[in-house]
């Protein structure tokens, strides 16, 4: 007999204890709290067969929509599919991450993306992402520097690995409770500022 309740909390343990080196896995294995729990809706056949076995139903692409409100840019690209990441849809994203004022693109931490996926599943959201700053010049941070003592001398944000961001239709609250539930990187709250910081660094937050 199916058991529901075990399973519900054997999915939140599961979420709960994500690590950086478990993330690709737990998306993999069906970490979407939101479509089990639909899915369970009349108990069918599929109800019916172990966790393992829907996990494998699920369907294997990874796909972000970015806006960066400072460029106007809107893209939506599937950056994961069947096992690996899709170098084509990970330029597209980088671009839209891009240092807008100095004019610099670098490479963005596929594993920031990867916990922009996971967090929109969390909040059961799928439109876009508004970033507010992604990728920054060491320049642009310095400069950024002088005018605000938040902004760190080492940023996550000049390697790649950071994200200011706003998802429409989400408070900020919201985002950053998902955010802080995921247990992964940090997670910084700027309310005044109306944006939510994710990076893949060690895992810690701070307002």
């Amino acid at each position: 007999m199916f058991d529901f309740k075990r399973e519900k909390q054997a999915l939140d343990q599961q979420q709960l204890a994500l690590t950086h080196d478990g993330l690709t896995q737990a998306i993999h294995q069906g970490v979407d709290r939101r479509r089990f729990l639909l899915g369970l809706g009349g108990l069918s056949a599929a109800a019916l067969l172990p966790m393992p076995a829907l996990a494998s139903r699920s369907a294997p692409v990874r796909k972000l929509s970015l806006h960066s409100i400072n460029t106007g840019e809107q893209v939506t690209a599937s950056f994961w599919e069947e096992g690996r990441y899709l170098k084509e849809g990970l330029n597209t994203l980088n671009r839209v991450m891009r240092d807008y004022r100095a004019g610099e693109q670098s490479e963005i931490d596929p594993k920031l993306f990867d916990q922009l996926y996971l967090l929109q599943h969390r909040l059961g959201k799928a439109g876009e992402i508004q970033v507010i700053s992604g990728y920054r010049s060491p320049n642009t941070n310095a400069m950024l520097r002088r005018r605000s003592r938040g902004v760190a001398k080492k940023s996550y944000h000049m390697t790649g690995q950071a994200i200011d961001l706003r998802i429409p239709g989400v408070s900020l609250a919201q985002v950053r409770q998902a955010a802080l539930n995921m247990k992964v990187g940090g997670v910084g709250y700027y309310p005044s500022s109306n944006f939510v910081h994710l990076d893949t660094g060690p895992v810690r937050s701070w307002v």
